[in-house]
C-alpha cells in the first residue's frame, strides 16, 4: 500500500482525531489541525499544525507548511465543524454567519488551498464530513442541517469541476457518535416567554441523549479508509446507525408530509 499524505482539520478530538489514528496505524502521513496548539502540547497522536478554520490567512499557511514538508498532498479530510441547535426565529443572526463560515465556508478555503498542488500532482481526494442532518430539515436544528446540506450540494458540483484533473471529492455523512461535539455546540438560550421553549427544550434533551448513547467514532474512520482505497469514490457515503440510515431511504420514497409527520413524531413535537 502507498503511503499517503493526509490532512485533517479538527484533528486534535472526536471524530477528527479518531481518523487521524486510524489512518497512521495503517502507514499514512497524518497531519492534524487545531485552533490553538498550546492547548495541545501533550498531543502525541500524531502531528498537529496550527489552523483556523475562518482564516484564509491561516489555512493556506497550514497547507504550506505540508507542502514543504511533504512536496505533496494526497488527502484532505474536512472535518472540522460546529454544532448550533435553536429556534430560527431566537438563533442570534452573529451565530449562524459563524456556523456557515465553521461548516461551509472554512471547507470551501480548504479545498481551494489544496486544489492547485493537487492539478499540479494529477491526483488527489477531498473527503467532506457532512452529517445525515444534512439531508433533512430537523426541527431546532434547521442551522445545522443547512450549513451540512450545503456542503453536500457543493461537493457534488465541485467533484465534477476537478474531475479532468484526477481529483476526486467524495462526502461522509455520520450519524451521531459519542464525541464532545454537545460541549462546544451552540444552543439558543431557551426563553422563559418564548413560544418555541416548550418545544425546544424537549428536542435538545433529545439530542444530547443522542449523542451520549452514540457509536464509536472509529466507524467514521474506517469508512475514510476504505474510501483512500477505492478508486473512484461514490457521491456521498453515510455512516451511523441502522435507523439513521433507514430515515434517509425513508426520505427518498414518502411523501414529504408523511415524512414530516414521521419527524415530528420522533421529537414528540
Amino acid at each position: 500500500m502507498q503511503q499517503k499524505v493526509v490532512l485533517i482539520t479538527g484533528g486534535s478530538s472526536g471524530i477528527g482525531k479518531s481518523i487521524g489514528l486510524y489512518l497512521q496505524s495503517k502507514g499514512h502521513k497524518v497531519y492534524g489541525t487545531t485552533r490553538n496548539l498550546s492547548k495541545n502540547s501533550d498531543f502525541e497522536c500524531f502531528e498537529l499544525i496550527e489552523l483556523e478554520v475562518t482564516d484564509p490567512t491561516s489555512i493556506r499557511a497550514a497547507v504550506r507548511q505540508v507542502l514543504d514538508r511533504e512536496a505533496r498532498l494526497d488527502v484532505l479530510v474536512n472535518n472540522a465543524g460546529v454544532g448550533i441547535t435553536g429556534p430560527v426565529e431566537e438563533t442570534p443572526h452573529k451565530e449562524i454567519v459563524k456556523a456557515f463560515d465553521i461548516n461551509f465556508n472554512g471547507p470551501l478555503h480548504l479545498i481551494k488551498a489544496v486544489l492547485p498542488q493537487m492539478r499540479l500532482q494529477k491526483s488527489g481526494l477531498i473527503i467532506n464530513i457532512t452529517s445525515i442532518a444534512g439531508a433533512m430539515g430537523l426541527p431546532y436544528r434547521g442551522i445545522y442541517s443547512a450549513t451540512k446540506g450545503a456542503m453536500d450540494v457543493v461537493s457534488e458540483a465541485l467533484r465534477m469541476e476537478v474531475k479532468d484533473f484526477g481529483i476526486q471529492i467524495t462526502t461522509v455523512a455520520p450519524g451521531d457518535f459519542a464525541t464532545n461535539i454537545a460541549a462546544g455546540r451552540y444552543h439558543a438560550p431557551i426563553e422563559d416567554q418564548s413560544p418555541y421553549g416548550k418545544g425546544y427544550g424537549k428536542t435538545l434533551n433529545m439530542i444530547n441523549e443522542d449523542v451520549a448513547t452514540a457509536e464509536d467514532p472509529i466507524l467514521v474512520a474506517k469508512k475514510v479508509f476504505e474510501i483512500i482505497n477505492t478508486a473512484k469514490p461514490k457521491v456521498h457515503y453515510t455512516v451511523g446507525d441502522s435507523m439513521q440510515k433507514f430515515s434517509l431511504f425513508l426520505k427518498k420514497i414518502l411523501p414529504d408530509k408523511i415524512y414530516e409527520k414521521l419527524v415530528l413524531n420522533h421529537y414528540k413535537l
